[in-house]
């Protein structure tokens, strides 16, 4: 027995020091990444972007399912970006609630005869409508899929733009988000597939005309714990694996995919749960596959303002949701492992998410319980526990400084002096025990999915912070 929990305590501190290692290395990648993109940055002039034959004409999907609240603050915002070739698509995805009735009178809705072809399966749609404000605007009235990712294959479907976005109906875009995704396409070496930009927390900020007022860091502790987790996540974990190019993800938050190439992949999985990354890791396999050249970045600068769960229990089903997302992706694509036709991103990329995102809340709870039992049966090194503390307590509060300090060197979001404060100090109090609650939540998202519950959970909404000014 004693052995055996010596070899557990062994195992955990090893797996910790090497993803942290790991985490360590990206966080230097990203810097460096940051740094060259910025210098690439301001060789672009992108106030030109508007008169440009080469800016690229982008399709914004909006999947909405009882938005009633939101939909007319988010439209809007829509509508008043700056972009020269722009289409709203909102694809009315079944709502019970006055979703429709709503974008009919703000909008002024009228019926329309656009042919319609369903390429790829989706609910029925019911009816298509144009606005007789703006023509930009077009929407789809179809019967309830059970999914984000129906809703936005019937999208994808009346879509007629090379590229589209992919939004969801409670964010609000940044207005020059689109110029500086358009500036990424049409500046790259080689073909651009799909664009990342930033998910940033609106949890706190006031809104006012579809468009952010006032950035303000949340009160809520659990939110301004999740405002951390985003800069980690966005400004260290994607900027450093775009940079190799091998990333895995674009949030279905706020994503610009090629249309051809979500075409040619089917577009998205209706019965996937994590539909973001489920596309993303198939758009790599399709494009390596055909030994294809290709980028896929992810650019820090134009920003998706979106709501994040505001309560313990809506929090921990999204956390557990993304977790059987990410479980059923990586069974999907496990014939791409140590593949050499599938290059670094099946033998570096896919290795990692499995060791060290899927693994981590099985090997943290049971190294955690051995330690626990360890200290009960009086045999627990003290000079192992004060090291495993204070290094894994380290390493981890240096990471998330480093993604506020990243923040603070690109975007700087935060302008007040006493919002970065207390990101710092949530820094100090993230690891214990927030990061142990959430992986509590993760591992009962693994065990849902393997008992086969995968049915789709509808997030809980809130209407947007509004002010006068």
């Amino acid at each position: 027995m004693i052995p055996l929990l010596n070899l557990s305590n062994s195992v955990l501190f090893v797996y910790y020091l090497i993803s942290n290692l790991f985490y360590f290395v990206l966080l230097i990648t990203a810097f460096v990444s940051a740094a060259r993109h910025r210098q690439r940055l301001s060789s672009l002039r992108l106030e030109t972007l508007d008169d440009s034959p080469f800016t690229p004409p982008i399709s914004i999907l909006v999947p909405a399912h009882d938005e009633a609240s939101n939909i007319t603050e988010n439209v809007t915002a829509l509508l008043s970006l700056d972009y020269p070739a722009l289409q709203i698509i909102v694809i009315n995805d079944g709502s019970e609630d006055e979703t429709l009735e709503v974008l009919k009178s703000e909008f002024a809705l009228r019926a329309t005869s656009v042919l319609y072809v369903p390429q790829i399966a989706s609910a029925p749609v019911r009816a298509l409508y144009t606005s007789a404000l703006d023509d930009r605007l077009l929407v789809l009235d179809k019967a309830a899929g059970g999914t984000k990712a129906d809703a936005a294959n019937a999208g994808l479907n009346a879509a007629t733009s090379p590229y589209v976005a992919v939004i969801d109906a409670d964010s609000v875009l940044q207005k020059d988000a689109l110029v500086r995704i358009g500036a990424e396409i049409f500046s790259a070496a080689v073909e651009v597939i799909a664009v990342g930009g930033i998910v940033r927390v609106l949890n706190g900020s006031m809104v006012s005309g579809g468009q952010i007022r006032e950035i303000r860091l949340p009160k809520r502790p659990i939110e301004v714990l999740q405002v951390i987790e985003y800069l980690r996540a966005f400004l260290i974990g994607r900027e450093a694996w775009s940079a190799l190019n091998m990333l895995p993800i674009i949030s279905g938050a706020f994503g610009v995919f090629s249309r051809e190439r979500m075409m040619r992949v089917g577009g998205f999985r209706t019965n996937a749960i994590g539909e973001d990354i489920d596309l993303v890791v198939r758009m790599h396999r399709s494009l390596l596959q055909e030994h294809k050249r290709y980028r896929m970045p992810f650019v820090p600068e134009p920003t998706c303002w979106t709501q994040v769960p505001q309560t313990l229990r809506a929090l921990g089903h999204q956390r557990a949701r993304w977790q059987k997302g990410l479980l059923d992706v990586l069974w999907g694509s496990r014939d791409m492992l140590f593949r050499p036709r599938y290059g670094r991103f099946g033998c570096v990329m896919l290795p990692y998410l499995w060791v060290f995102e899927l693994a981590a809340p099985v090997v943290e709870i049971v190294g955690l319980s051995s330690i626990i039992l360890a200290a009960v049966l009086g045999v627990l090194s003290k000079t192992f526990l004060i090291q495993f503390a204070v290094y894994g307590y380290a390493f981890a509060m240096l990471i998330s400084i480093g993604a506020v300090v990243q923040e603070e060197i690109t975007v700087r979001r935060y302008h007040r002096w006493t919002d970065v404060g207390r990101l710092l100090l949530y820094c100090l109090a993230e690891h214990f025990p927030y990061r142990q609650i959430n992986m509590w939540w993760r591992l009962r998202g693994m065990w849902q999915y393997l008992r086969g519950n995968v049915a789709w959970e509808k997030s809980e909404r809130s209407a947007f912070a509004t002010t006068t000014k």
